[in-house]
């Protein structure tokens, strides 16, 4: 997208914490815990990626973009696709995307990455003339 800014990418914490978990020293039971709702959210507003599982291996994750700004009013907190996010981006001023990758298997899932969409600051500065 365009008007991505602000990205924070997270793979350095998920390999941390999957050291753990191949190691022995946490539990699949305690990383393999996503709630319901973001299953579904899996199901509905997903994106399918073709990296398999890093806990089960059985199915490949699915990317879901959940949304958060003081000017999405009841709409922050919801998961959205991507041709959702590029229409908002059009029409918020700003707003920040989160995207959690989901196994609807074993209910892994992990915070991939945040970034920060919308028309803030899109506009480009207006070149002044000699004159002004």
């Amino acid at each position: 997208m365009l008007t991505q800014r602000q990205v924070v990418d997270y793979s350095l914490q998920r390999r941390a914490l999957l050291a753990e978990v191949y190691a022995g020293r946490t539990g699949t039971m305690e990383v393999c815990d996503a709630s319901p709702y973001l299953l579904r959210a899996a199901k509905f507003h997903g994106t399918a990626t073709e990296v398999p599982c890093p806990v089960c291996r059985k199915e490949p994750l699915t990317n879901v973009s959940w949304v958060y700004g003081d000017e999405l009013k009841h709409a922050t907190g919801s998961a959205r696709t991507p041709e959702e996010l590029v229409k908002m981006a059009t029409l918020f001023d700003e707003f920040t995307v989160y995207v959690v990758e989901v196994c609807r298997t074993c209910s892994w899932n992990h915070l991939v990455q945040s970034y920060v969409l919308g028309k803030r600051g899109l506009e480009k500065p207006r070149r002044r003339t000699a004159a002004e």
